[in-house]
């Protein structure tokens, strides 16, 4: 899975390196986006949706390669058959109970991906942060007991579904503990804890995390990857719309 897939989301990344002094802000965002880069990524996975007293799990399998491509096929009783296909910055998804397929395009791309805590458009970002963003390190605080630099950014273009964000990464580690998601006014609109990191490929890699979308009262999203499986050849076949309507 890609670093905006669900992974979303996904979207919290263990930066795999320790810091013997203080780093620039480039140094150390460019070090995250590094720690993303893989060939590909095959895993299991389980969403857990806590929404307004409700507990609802999702369960999955996925495939990604690179930055581009990504396919989750949904497997828990509700949802099973469900299939999510992206092939760059285009989203398609496959309902079987209209058996269609479906491109998931304006307005519709803010809108809660599979009732979670993510938007569709959390999912498509494919560019480094590097490359969107301009990074200040603002100082260093302690998050949940470990010690953190902080990380502000600001876009570089208005385009942005998120003008500021904030990073939480841990001096020893590089972890990213934390991070929020802001609007151009200041508000604070989501944010993500990092609940779990496994040591894969030799590189420290988050397989669980919390996302809570602040704009959903009473709401948070756990998101689980078991079995992960990096840099294994995938067949291009897997990332087809002939695969995405079988």
């Amino acid at each position: 899975m890609n670093r905006k897939f669900l992974v979303i989301v996904l979207i919290a990344v263990a930066a795999g390196f320790c810091f013997a002094q203080n780093p620039s802000a480039v140094e150390l965002l460019r070090r995250v986006d590094t720690n993303e880069i893989y060939n590909t990524i095959e895993y299991e996975g389980e969403i857990i949706i806590e929404y307004q007293g409700r507990r609802y799990v999702k369960t999955m399998k996925a495939w990604a390669k690179g930055n581009a491509d990504s396919f989750i096929e949904f497997t828990n009783p509700e949802d099973r058959g469900t299939k999510y296909l992206k092939k760059g910055a285009r989203l398609y998804v496959y309902s079987p109970d209209t058996e269609g397929v479906m491109l998931i395009s304006g307005h519709m791309l803010k809108e809660s991906m599979m009732g979670s805590d993510m938007s569709y458009e959390d999912t498509i970002n494919n560019d480094t942060l590097s490359s969107r963003y301009n990074p200040v390190l603002s100082g260093s605080e302690t998050w949940r007991e470990r010690d953190a630099w902080v990380l502000e950014l600001t876009a570089k273009k208005k385009t942005e579904s998120y003008p500021k964000r904030k990073l939480w990464i841990d001096k020893e580690t590089g972890d990213m503990l934390h991070y929020e998601l802001y609007a151009l006014s200041g508000a604070k609109l989501k944010e993500f804890n990092l609940l779990k990191v496994e040591t894969l490929a030799g590189r420290r890699f988050p397989t669980e995390v919390e996302i809570r979308d602040l704009l959903r009262k009473d709401s948070k999203t756990t998101f689980v990857m078991k079995n992960v499986v990096l840099d294994k050849p995938i067949a291009d076949s897997v990332f087809s719309q002939r695969n995405l309507e079988r």
